[in-house]
């Protein structure tokens, strides 16, 4: 009988064993640096607890874990028009952390989604407040402006809005094309600038040298066979000079064709 009686209390501690150790094991919690537990007593604020070790009575604390950490909440793609009428697609994250603990368990049940669908509100009002060209060319100017007025709604929740960063902005395709047709006109008209300033300082020049012909007449005369030496120095012709030159330009055309042939001589010994 005694035999019995042991095995009996034998397998009454083993079954004790099973059913207490995981509730101790549930009593002794272990909380990272970057979480925080709130503790709730029979449904009541206890207060938040971590980082370390915290004990939690078995079926009378209730314990939510909140990650302290930054997170990202990548919205879906929002549709909006612009001030100036502009239907534009534009895909945004947002990057926020948690501050208080107490209000995020106290103040909103789903902290995530209700700050997500927020910022996709305050998205699409912000865009609609500016037109196309500074949504484009400021943008990170536009997602400063969705990011502060996002953490003003969010803020009584214990939560910080960190950044918003926009991603993409997709415009329709009758847009893109148009603008791929304006670019291309403005760069032909840089071109056609750069030419007409060139043309405008080749006349400027082209004048300059004709006061100076007129003031000068020989100088005219001697720009005159100039051309007229090289244009028989690349065909091989025989440029007669008139007896009547005057003396001058008779002597400057012959010292500059003799230059011209002690320089074929050269050439040719070399």
């Amino acid at each position: 009988m005694s035999t019995i009686s042991l095995i009996v209390d034998i397998v009454i501690a083993i079954i004790v064993l099973i059913i207490v150790i995981p509730i101790l094991a549930s009593a002794i919690r272990i909380v990272p640096e970057y979480q925080r537990l709130v503790k709730l007593r029979l449904g009541k604020f206890k207060g938040v607890y971590g980082p370390g070790l915290v004990l939690v009575i078995p079926f009378i604390d209730r314990v939510i874990t909140i990650d302290l950490r930054t997170i990202m909440l990548d919205m879906p793609s929002q549709r909006a028009l612009t001030r100036d009428n502009v239907e534009v697609s534009v895909d945004a994250s947002v990057y926020l952390r948690v501050l208080d603990a107490k209000n995020v368990v106290l103040s909103i049940q789903e902290y995530r989604s209700a700050a997500a669908t927020i910022a996709a509100a305050t998205l699409r009002d912000v865009v609609g407040m500016v037109d196309l060209d500074t949504l484009l060319t400021q943008r990170e100017e536009v997602a400063k402006r969705i990011a502060s007025i996002v953490d003003e709604h969010v803020e009584p929740w214990g939560l910080k809005i960190s950044s918003v960063a926009i991603k993409d902005i997709k415009l329709p395709d009758t847009l893109v094309r148009a603008m791929a047709a304006q670019a291309e006109a403005e760069r032909m008209r840089r071109a056609k600038v750069i030419l007409a300033q060139a043309d405008y300082e080749a006349s400027q020049m082209y004048l300059k040298a004709a006061e100076t012909y007129v003031k000068n007449p020989t100088a005219l005369t001697l720009r005159q066979l100039d051309t007229l030496l090289e244009v028989a120095k690349e065909h091989n012709l025989i440029l007669v000079v008139p007896s009547n030159l005057e003396p001058v330009t008779a002597a400057a055309l012959a010292l500059k064709a003799r230059g011209g042939q002690e320089g074929q001589g050269s050439s040719s010994a070399s």
